[in-house]
């Protein structure tokens, strides 16, 4: 399918997205700290790490009782929930650290995620946070046939119950990285010739492809085949259990930034270009929810703070709630929406209400 060619507007003649650069540079540059993380970042690594791992070594080094290792493989699905979130996504962003070999390092983690960062680059940093929301062009809002995101996609019949079922897939995410997103979605992006920077190498990319997929199933599923004496299915389900609880904590963090009725889903003009600038698409299509709970700003990596994190990707998430007081504040000066839940329970359900609405047969179609 060919894809238009889209482009942002210009005009801002207000300069919104110049004022608030300068108000944000002139934030680190007063208080002399730098945009990437800090210690702080580096001990979450290792919190994340070892709620992901520790879990893992101690299944496979000691006689534990079946339900202890049953929740532990919930454990370490919180854990890769974890360091998705904190790890991989600054890392992947270029905002863990000033020095790009401990940004690569940190996000190659997804290999160990189930996922590829090659794809992880094109459909997040390329295709979602450039064209936020807009559909056809941000693969978040495409769920296939099974689940309607956007008013722009086709109904069928089954989509009035998708309020319902809808939480039974999103537990699905990461897993289907490991079997077959990552080899769809290298095959859509290598075929489009879509990159983060420099175009890859088609064989090396490939190859890349194949070689991580064999060692995760490696490390994940046979090792511990050849280790643990218990049947193949159990640790099967602990593969698959330890994948869905990441999936769904990681899907529903995502759908509450932009999956809402008060994100806003604009198609371009006929001739392509979109009526806003980009930063102010930004603030129109992109959601916030409960930025003053600390658990809540600790654990999703700022993930919460997606207004912020949309403006300024390559800030580290560690500095979004010290700087959603400049985009806030700027935002009202120039009369323009920051949106935002106060708490994650109005989040979610707001969430399921649009789902609920998504799901309702369009008027068009009951004449």
């Amino acid at each position: 399918m060919s894809r238009q060619a889209l482009a942002f507007s210009r005009v801002d003649s207000a300069k919104f997205f110049k004022t608030l650069n300068k108000r944000v540079n002139s934030y680190f540059k007063e208080n002399n700290i730098k945009r990437t993380g800090n210690w702080k970042l580096w001990l979450k690594t290792v919190i994340m790490f070892s709620l992901f791992l520790a879990p893992y070594f101690l299944i496979l080094t000691l006689d534990i009782p079946g339900w202890v290792q049953l929740l532990m493989t919930i454990v370490m699905g919180i854990g890769m929930a974890g360091v998705g979130m904190n790890v991989m996504h600054d890392g992947n962003h270029g905002s863990y650290s000033n020095k790009e070999w401990i940004n690569r390092l940190m996000g190659s983690s997804i290999y160990i995620l189930a996922g590829n960062v090659y794809n992880w680059k094109v459909q997040h940093n390329v295709l979602h946070h450039t064209y936020t929301n807009i559909h056809g062009h941000d693969e978040d809002l495409e769920a296939g046939r099974i689940l309607r995101f956007t008013q722009h996609s086709k109904w069928m019949w089954h989509h009035k119950f998708q309020h319902y079922y809808s939480i039974l897939l999103y537990g699905l995410l990461t897993i289907n990285w490991a079997i077959t997103t990552d080899w769809q979605q290298m095959t859509r992006y290598m075929k489009r010739k879509l990159s983060y920077g420099k175009f890859p190498n088609p064989v090396w990319n490939w190859s890349k492809l194949v070689i991580s997929k064999i060692i995760y199933v490696g490390i994940w599923i046979v090792l511990p085949m050849l280790i643990l004496d218990i049947a193949w299915w159990k640790i099967l389900l602990g593969f698959f259990i330890m994948h869905y609880t990441a999936g769904l904590i990681l899907s529903v963090v995502f759908q509450l930034a932009h999956v809402m009725d008060e994100a806003e889903m604009h198609l371009p003009e006929e001739d392509g270009v979109m009526k806003n600038t980009w930063a102010i698409h930004q603030l129109k299509t992109t959601v916030n929810f409960a930025t003053n709970n600390r658990i809540v700003n600790w654990f999703t990596g700022g993930l919460n703070h997606q207004v912020e994190h949309h403006i300024f990707p390559h800030i580290s998430h560690i500095h979004y709630t010290k700087i959603s007081k400049i985009v806030k504040e700027t935002a009202k000066e120039f009369n323009l929406p920051y949106k935002e839940y106060k708490s994650t329970r109005k989040a979610i359900a707001a969430h399921f209400r649009f789902l609920k609405e998504m799901g309702m047969k369009p008027a068009a179609l009951q004449a």
